[in-house]
Parts: structure tokens; sequence; C-alpha cells
């Protein structure tokens, strides 16, 4: 795909060539650019894809009430380029017109509307876990769990789907470096985390597989939630996890 990027002011006024073909633009900081992707032909299927994707599962994301407004949100990569959800828009009549597409340095390429405020957590994931899809849940279940518990007991074999027992990530403010970094530790060899005071990150080699995660997570911390109120649950073994993990290198189809 060519992808040639331009500036448009917010009058419309579009800036000839020279210094301000490119932009320093940095997420969190003012003023936001204004971009349109001028490519030959039709816009690459893939990033088109990408987009129209991204927006079908933001549209999920409040269905299946795993947010609520406009917090969450979701991306995924294609080559050096990631389709994200953007700031504040609501989720339940978003199009792929909405979706920015960002580099790997934050920078937009496509869309005029500003990338979610989450946008340095995501681009961590995919520099440093080598994550194809985020999602990222403010679920109720995983919520209260993190006021409670510093991982997801082991209630459950599914469990072993993120690698094993997920870590909850100490709380910092949201859009925040310090938020990116105490997430990607809780990463470590594991494929989803819990923020504390905040919801869920799950990354997957696809959107689909991210999402389905994400469903799996918030049940799993629900579980946890309904025996703790009634009893003391009883949980797997680390080696039960372990035997389930491998168990699940052959699942499925091959």
């Amino acid at each position: 795909m060519r992808v040639e990027r331009s500036i448009h002011a917010p009058g419309g006024r579009r800036h000839g060539p020279g210094r301000h073909d490119r932009t320093t633009w940095r997420p969190g900081t003012l003023p936001r650019p204004w971009y349109d992707l001028a490519v030959t032909g039709i816009e690459d299927d893939a990033l088109l894809a990408a987009r129209t994707a991204v927006a079908d599962h933001a549209r999920r994301l409040v269905a299946d009430r795993l947010v609520a407004g406009t917090a969450g949100n979701v991306s995924v990569r294609v080559g050096d380029l990631v389709a994200v959800t953007a700031s504040g828009v609501a989720y339940d009549t978003m199009t792929a017109e909405d979706v920015v597409v960002v580099d790997l340095a934050g920078t937009p390429v496509v869309g005029t509307l500003r990338p979610t405020s989450e946008l340095p957590l995501h681009l961590l994931c995919y520099a440093r876990h080598g994550a194809s899809a985020v999602v990222h849940t403010h679920s109720a279940a995983a919520v209260a769990l993190s006021l409670l518990r510093d991982d997801v007991p082991l209630v459950h074999y599914q469990t072993a789907i993120f690698g094993g027992a997920v870590a909850v990530a100490e709380y910092a403010p949201y859009g925040s470096e310090e938020l990116a970094a105490n997430t990607s530790a809780a990463l470590t060899d594991r494929s989803a985390a819990v923020l504390r005071h905040h919801g869920t990150v799950v990354l997957g080699s696809s959107l689909r597989a991210a999402y389905d995660g994400a469903v799996h997570l918030e049940w799993l911390c629900d579980v946890w939630l309904r025996a703790a109120a009634v009893g003391t649950p009883r949980l797997l073994s680390t080696e039960q996890v372990a035997e389930a993990v491998e168990r699940f290198r052959g699942y499925g189809q091959r």
C-alpha cells in the first residue's frame, strides 16, 4: 500500500509541500493534527478490514457489558500500522471511519479524530509483548476483583489460555506512561492483566482472540467473586493449570 501523508487545518486549508508535510505530534500533546489518506487506487483492503473489525468489536464491548459509555479501547496491528479506537467516541454507533490509524511511534496517518488516551499502553503491548491485537475493558467483575486480590485465582482451567495466573497491575492514572509500564510488568509471560481500580488488558494473535480472551477473563473474575461471597473457593494447583496450558497447545482445529 502506498500511503502519502497530508495535513489539513481544521478550516479545510491544505498545507503545501515543505516543513509541514510531517508532524512531531506525540500521544497526549496538543494541538492535534488533521490528516487525510491519499492512496493510489482503492484503500488497502487489509487496512480497511482492520478499521471495520475494530469498530465491530468496539460495538460488542458495549453489547457484552464489558465497558460503560466510551470507556475501554480496542486496537489491531496491520504491518507497521495500528488501527485503534478514537478518544471519547460512542462505541455503540462507531463505524470504520471513526477508527484512527497510527504508526508504531503513535503518529496518526489515517483519520481526523484523536486516538484513545490509552495509546501508550497499546503501543507498548505491540513493541514489548509481540501482540497482534489488544482489547482493554472496564468490566465490572475484574474491577471488583482488583480491589481484593493481587491476581486472578485459579478457579478454572480456562486460566490456562492466558499462560497461567493473571496478575493485577498496580494503579496508575489512565493514559499515563506509568500505567503502561505497570501493565507491561503484569503481562510478563502472560497474555492478559487486570488493572487495579481500572479494568483489563488482553492480548491476542487476532482481534477475535483478544476479544474472546477478555470475555473469558471477566467470566473467571465473576466465578471467583460468586464463590468467595459464600465461602472459601477451592483452587486448582499451578501444576494442574500448567497441564491445561500444554493441552491447549493442541486444542481446536489444526
